[in-house]
């Protein structure tokens, strides 16, 4: 059976939905270099043993902070070694940690080294590795890396916390140098790069720090975290995304254009919507910010299939379905987009009519897709009523995902994400979100991610949060008295502070 991991990314964002779900950061912490100092103390005798802890300015130096002073009540003879000023310490939990550490001078030696030529001599028997951790991706800068290369150069008994400074945590990849270690505590799950350097890693310890399993399958503040793209001043129009929504009819205006708005306030750059002619004068009507494709006939058909193709080639990722309505050929049309798309290997996402004209000749999808039914969409696309009881209900939504090798988000009172092998449920949202339109706004959240180039299952996650959590602040404002549009408004607010939806859990 193969050995469970856990990415850097998924880590990441576990430790801000442990927080979110009441573990906080300082806790993990606290049980992180408890587990580390425990580890030494189990190994060597504290009497005749000198412990130097190298610790750098985020949390992993943090974790080296709570085993130095673990160290010293257990009866070690405990030297810290902090790579930078005390001011640059970048992790708050961290920093509360040093100011632990600074009141102790005679318990440990305390040394600031923000200069490489300020390093001393180390004369120990045990080093601790606490300067770089998880998701280094560049060669580690002065004076960690001088820093590196004095620990190899000892004969000291070497502990790497999470991971061996100067590792890729993720590929196993030695960037430049880094440190040789005789044994690796590290934390939750085994990192996939820890299973990839062996002869830096030595003997691999997994410590657990009070995060249940469980938590692995809640839908957090972490997930949109991991998603949210940087934009850098040198940004430039598209570099954002550019989404072509399928959607509309005669009967259906407002589906596509809630789609639309919610991808723009999700930070897309560009959005076009191909609908029919009448209805997209009437969505150009409504914002001048959508961008609209006047497609011949009161509905789509084969004959629009040249207009859209060609937009096709502007997209970064195609949401097909808001407001289609099912005519006979309206369905022909959806699923020669569908392929449309594989062909050029777009990822699409396929909501209300959409799913239900792809339900009739559904089949294994050749590029990256979520589909987003609710119950009765669900039960037309797979075919059975899935059960009541959530776990199997789960099962069941996993079962279909593998099935059609695709992200399918079950939208109810839990939403259930899933692609097929893993699994997360959602707990945001509330019962106001019954009025329509809520999964028109999801569906643009989700779809913009996509076109940002988020993996599928995560941008499903995050999608969901970010919807419900939308609707829980128009909730708290106007009780369940809202309509979709009021979400729209909330949906940067979530995106960039997801951990403010805490206070509405409490």
């Amino acid at each position: 059976m193969a050995e469970r991991i856990i990415t850097t990314r998924e880590m990441r964002a576990l430790d801000v939905n442990a927080e979110y779900f009441g573990i906080s950061r300082l806790q993990l912490m606290e049980n992180a270099g408890r587990a580390v100092a425990t580890e030494i103390a189990s190994r060597f005798k504290p009497q005749d043993t000198k412990v130097t802890v190298f610790c750098g300015l985020g949390g992993n130096g943090g974790d080296g902070f709570v085993a130095a002073r673990h160290l010293v009540c257990i009866g070690f003879r405990v030297e810290v070694i902090l790579a930078g000023r005390p001011s640059d310490i970048t992790n708050e939990e961290a920093r509360r940690n040093w100011e632990a550490l600074k009141s102790l001078r005679k318990s440990l030696v305390l040394r600031e080294t923000h200069d490489s030529s300020l390093i001393p001599d180390i004369k120990a028997d045990v080093i601790i590795d606490a300067l770089l951790g998880i998701g280094l991706k560049s060669p580690p800068r002065p004076p960690i890396a001088q820093m590196i290369r004095k620990i190899n150069e000892s004969s000291a008994f070497k502990v790497a916390v999470d991971v061996p400074s100067g590792i890729d945590s993720d590929t196993g990849m030695v960037l430049t140098e880094a440190v040789k270690a005789n044994l690796t505590v590290t934390f939750h799950k085994p990192k996939p790069g820890l299973l990839k350097a062996k002869e830096y890693v030595g003997e691999l310890i997994v410590k657990q720090i009070g995060i249940p399993e469980e938590i692995e399958r809640f839908a957090g503040p972490g997930d949109v975290m991991i998603v949210v793209k940087p934009r850098p001043p040198e940004a430039h129009k598209g570099d954002f995304g550019r989404l072509l929504i399928v959607g509309g009819s005669e009967t259906f205006s407002g589906a596509p254009t809630l789609t639309a708005l919610a991808a723009l306030r999700t930070g897309v750059d560009l959005v076009y919507i191909a609908a029919p002619r009448e209805t997209a004068y009437t969505i150009s009507s409504i914002s001048p910010d959508l961008i609209t494709l006047k497609l011949e006939g009161d509905h789509l058909s084969m004959r629009n299939m040249s207009i859209i193709r060609s937009y096709m080639d502007r997209a970064t990722a195609v949401a097909i379905g808001p407001g289609l309505g099912l005519h006979k050929e309206t369905e022909e049309a959806v699923n020669e987009v569908i392929r449309a798309a594989e062909e050029r290997k777009l990822p699409i996402l396929l909501d209300a009519d959409g799913l239900k004209a792809f339900a009739n000749s559904k089949r294994r999808l050749k590029t990256q897709a979520v589909l987003t039914p609710h119950l009765g969409e669900y039960m037309i696309l797979s075919g059975e009523r899935p059960p009541d009881d959530l776990e199997e209900r789960a099962e069941h939504v996993r079962r279909t995902a593998e099935n059609l090798s695709a992200v399918i988000l079950l939208k109810a009172h839990t939403d259930i994400i899933s692609d097929g092998l893993r699994v997360k449920f959602n707990f945001t949202g509330n019962p106001g979100m019954t009025v329509g339109g809520t999964g028109d706004v999801l569906s643009g959240i989700v779809a913009a991610l996509l076109a940002q180039g988020v993996d599928a299952f995560e941008a499903a996650v995050a999608g969901a949060f970010i919807n419900g959590a939308a609707g829980d602040f128009v909730c708290a404002e106007k009780g369940y008295h809202m309509i979709a549009t009021d979400l729209i408004d909330w949906i940067p607010r979530v995106i960039n502070d997801p951990m403010s939806h805490i206070k509405l859990r409490k």
